[in-house]
């Protein structure tokens, strides 16, 4: 597969956010093994901006690093600098697992309570409801059940 090519403005600005990552993989004396293509195709996959180090004074195989890691994995070649390679590939989305067992998660609701004087500003609260309480007209917060209570304390009372 050929690489993705990019133009030098994409480039500039990956090269700006990868400038403060540290490397992900290593390439040592054994050069480009298949496992070495497996972390790094995993890496890619997980953060989509990463950099490699190759411990190799050899600055033209470096460059054949860089060269055939951008092919063989979908990537672009954004920097070579010193014994860095910066690779970056788009991250793939997730898959979306629904479940029909699941509850509804906490969400972040705005509150405006408006006052009963007309020239005042809205009082306005920014607040958390979970899955197992409901908003009231009013403005409250109440659980969507009741809270059971056990038939020896009802009992006793």
């Amino acid at each position: 597969m050929p690489h993705i090519q990019l133009t030098p403005a994409q480039r500039k600005v990956h090269r700006a956010d990868a400038h403060h990552l540290d490397p992900v993989v290593q390439i040592g004396g054994d050069g480009l093994t298949a496992a070495v293509k497996k972390e790094i195709d995993a890496a890619l996959k997980a953060h989509g901006l990463i950099k490699v180090r190759v411990f190799s004074d050899d600055r033209a195989q470096r460059e054949d690093y860089l060269n055939t890691l951008a092919d063989e994995l979908d990537a672009a070649p954004i920097q070579h600098i010193g014994k860095l390679l910066v690779l970056w590939r788009p991250i793939p989305p997730k898959e979306k697992t629904t479940s029909e067992d699941r509850k509804p998660g906490p969400r972040d609701v705005k509150i405006i309570k408006h006052s009963k004087k007309g020239g005042q500003r809205p009082e306005v609260k920014q607040v958390r409801v979970l899955g197992n309480e409901r908003l009231t007209a009013g403005g409250l917060i109440k659980r969507a059940k009741p809270k059971l209570k056990s038939s020896k304390k009802s009992a006793a009372s």
